[in-house]
């Protein structure tokens, strides 16, 4: 007999002895990897190499023509791009399969709103608490940087971004693609967005005319989950390619001089994740503590590249696996990568007021209030990419004029450092937001995502194609 997506996880929710059977992996050490076969053993090893390698041949001082760690570079850029270049598909394919799921696409607009409010909520919080931490421990403070004596040249090509970058109601617009071809090309999370829950939609209303579709579908989201498998190996190679640049072209002096807006970042990135989402996490009765554990892997790789992108699929994988519903996650995950960037706020108004007492800028009260309520807004167009936040910063205080725009050289060698630490802020913000509105739509099991989160493997059989009552039915309700 057929069941429709969300008659299954009601199934499970309400007859547990229908859930499939778990087997705790503690017990049997024998299962286990060994830690050298694990992937962040690896990412630790290319992070060590590339930090020796951009030491031993750093960029500063070095003759003509001879080898400079800098080289590596494209070892990072390549793999970036091969995330990219297959984003936009496990999008398209994930949420267009889970809207199958759906037994009422009225259930869409609900969730989409709960979804915005959610993340309204948590990307001001922690705003908010950027500027606050800023506020307290100054990281700027006493280094006098006259503005005038900066050189700004390698921020030509950021300062050129930065003057494109859209203002609200052109961000709006900007959601809606010139092409429909042209959305994956561009590769803009939420144009493809758009796009899938558009063809979404349109394909549950033509009823059991869509089986076909759906299913090739599906095995297309397959085929695309496995080629990520494969290109998610060759994480140590970027990391060790991104940190020779960064060493190499830095110096680890900049580390050291720039410490204190490091630590603040990281500090306040924590406080976020451990006291913020964690008091989330414990009134919906699970531990931050454990789910940061549940997705250590996906964590290192996000560490390794500094961008969450590479890691989509496996975190679909990874709460659909933990008890959310598939259709819930496949539209709130990637509205996240967009709208939920807990991190990157931080980032925003704590870079801001780090340039402004660098650079001894007095900010009127006023003025403040003005740098969060700009950055609430220029904080919607930082995607979940690799120097993304550094550009919608630079955007910001170039078009507020209070702050000088060329203070940003003060962060520019270290923003890989400061985009490691909001990537993975933003990484677990988005699944503990999935999480929380699955809970509040009910398409939450607490009992499977429990065993879990204490080590239990679910045994659960590959999934086959989708039933075609889900579509019919939800086809019904349009």
């Amino acid at each position: 007999m057929d069941h429709t997506a969300a008659d299954f996880n009601h199934q499970l929710r309400v007859n547990p002895s229908s859930m499939p059977a778990y087997q705790t992996a503690e017990p049997n050490p024998a299962k286990r990897k060994i830690f050298y076969r694990q992937l962040y053993f690896w990412v630790l090893v290319g992070m060590a190499l590339g930090i020796l390698m951009g030491y031993l041949y750093p960029e500063k001082g070095a003759p003509p023509g001879a080898f400079v760690a800098t080289q590596l570079r494209p070892f990072s850029t390549a793999f970036i791009q091969l995330i990219r270049m297959i984003i936009a598909p496990v999008i398209f394919t994930t949420v267009v399969v889970g809207m199958a799921g759906m037994n009422n696409l009225k259930s869409v607009g609900r969730i989409g709103i709960k979804s915005f409010f959610y993340f309204e909520v948590m990307t001001t919080f922690a705003l908010f608490l950027g500027w606050v931490v800023a506020k307290t421990f100054h990281p700027g403070g006493g280094m006098n940087i006259d503005p005038s004596q900066l050189d700004a040249r390698d921020l030509q090509s950021t300062l050129a971004q930065a003057k494109a970058h859209p203002d609200l109601l052109h961000f709006v617009l900007n959601i809606i693609p010139k092409t429909l071809v042209g959305a994956f090309a561009e590769g803009d999370i939420l144009q493809v967005l758009l796009v899938s829950v558009l063809f979404g939609i349109a394909l549950a209303g033509l009823g059991e005319a869509n089986r076909p579709v759906i299913n090739a579908l599906d095995q297309i989201s397959k085929a695309l989950m496995r080629m990520i498998g494969m290109i998610i190996k060759l994480a140590p190679l970027a990391v060790f390619g991104a940190m020779s640049f960064t060493i190499s072209k830095v110096g680890l002096s900049s580390l050291f001089s720039l410490g204190k807006l490091l630590s603040c970042v990281l500090l306040t990135c924590l406080c976020f994740v451990f006291i913020v989402l964690g008091l989330l996490m414990r009134l919906n009765g699970l531990s931050i503590w454990k789910f940061v554990r549940y997705i250590r892997q996906e964590l290192f790789v996000v560490f390794s590249t500094a961008s969450s992108e590479p890691v989509f699929p496996r975190m679909t994988e990874k709460l659909e696996a933990l008890g959310c519903s598939k259709p819930l996650v496949s539209l709130v995950l990637p509205s996240g990568y967009s709208f939920n960037l807990d991190g990157s706020s931080i980032y925003l108004t704590m870079g801001a007021l780090f340039i402004a007492q660098a650079c001894n800028v007095h900010l009127s009260f006023a003025d403040e209030v003005a740098v969060l309520l700009v950055s609430l807004v220029t904080s919607k167009g930082a995607a979940a990419v690799v120097g993304s936040a550094f550009i919608t910063l630079t955007a910001t205080l170039a078009s507020m004029k209070t702050i000088p725009v060329e203070g940003m050289v003060l962060i520019l060698g270290v923003d890989w450092f400061l985009a490691e630490a909001r990537a993975m802020t933003n990484l677990v913000g988005n699944g503990v937001a999935t999480i929380v509105i699955a809970k509040w739509e009910n398409e939450f099991d607490q009992a499977t995502a429990l065993r879990v989160l204490d080590g239990a493997q679910p045994q659960v059989a590959a999934a086959g194609p989708v039933p075609q009552s889900s579509s019919a039915n939800a086809a019904s309700k349009v």
